[in-house]
């Protein structure tokens, strides 16, 4: 039996690979439909590993929860570019591993890789199809799942998936009762991007870190030794109400500090209200982002 025109068809809606590779990967396999997936995919990897040395920057973050908001996920999964972070099936393959996350108990990214996507093969599987047919290299960065109990989940993604976070309140009160006033704070800590929750949960060594630098910074601006620590002191206290969440000025009223404004809404509501968690994912943040002028990128690209 040739190969036919609705055979080509069909393996391609099926994998999303070109025309030519599915005609060859019929023929290779004997008109086999799942052996020419398999084909089609280990050839998908060998591409995906052409890829892999370019750097994936864009991309998105998106977060998932249960449906009481006792659990929530967040994952940042990168592409090249911002126009794949923009895609409708990138955009789809990141929500489902949002969803993975949220259901698994598992905190490796390499065992997270391993774990079943749909009926389609396992995450590194489905990736490397997905690099195969959009053309770009893709990465799975990271992903966290937020569970204390006692604790409601709420959160914020700003830009379609630029910026993603997950604020965490300790009480009693309901998904619905604290839906606003965890938005409200998920959306300072996407905009403020604060380091800590409150001043108990900030690691020491930051602390002495700060105080080494600030020490030496008041010494070269001529400060009297004996009057040095009391300054860096007042220095290091009016810098914790700006990297400690519930410390900073609310965005949406300056007159209150985010700690003030949960108590005001705990208040309203009947139920006491503490905010205990707080995931913030940027995408890209951290990655160097590799600079090519048009020319060198072209002369690249002709060179392959």
């Amino acid at each position: 039996m040739a190969v036919t025109a609705s055979m080509v068809k069909e393996l391609r809606q099926a994998t999303g690979s070109g025309m030519m590779d599915c005609k060859k990967a019929l023929v290779e396999a004997n008109e086999d439909m799942e052996k020419a997936i398999e084909v089609l995919r280990e050839k998908g990897l060998s591409k995906a590993a052409k890829k892999a040395d370019r750097i994936a920057a864009e991309g998105l973050v998106k977060i998932a929860f249960e449906d009481d908001a006792k659990k929530a996920a967040i994952v940042e999964v990168n592409s090249e570019t911002d126009f794949v972070a923009k895609n409708a099936e990138f955009i789809g393959f990141v929500e489902d591993l949002a969803k993975i996350a949220l259901a698994t108990e598992d905190k490796s990214i390499e065992n997270f890789m391993t774990l079943s996507y749909k009926e389609e093969g396992t995450v590194t599987d489905v990736l490397n199809t997905k690099i195969s047919k959009i053309g770009e290299n893709m990465n799975v960065r990271r992903f966290v799942k937020c569970a204390t109990p006692g604790v409601v989940y709420t959160g914020y993604v700003h830009g379609g998936g630029t910026i993603g976070a997950i604020v965490g309140i300790e009480t009693e009160a309901t998904r619905e009762e604290v839906a606003v006033v965890g938005r409200d704070v998920a959306m300072q800590v996407a905009s403020m991007n604060p380091k800590f929750v409150d001043e108990t949960s900030i690691d020491q060594e930051y602390i002495a870190k700060e105080k080494e630098i600030l020490t030496q910074m008041v010494l070269n601006e001529g400060k009297k030794p004996e009057m040095v620590e009391r300054i860096v002191e007042g220095k290091i206290k009016k810098e914790l109400k700006e990297v400690c969440l519930v410390e900073q000025k609310f965005v949406k009223n300056g007159d209150l500090t985010v700690e003030q404004y949960v108590e005001t809404v705990a208040k309203e509501v009947g139920k006491a209200m503490k905010v205990v968690e707080m995931v913030r994912y940027e995408v890209g943040e951290g990655i160097e982002k590799k600079s090519e002028d048009f020319a060198a990128e072209v002369a690249a690209q002709l060179a392959k």
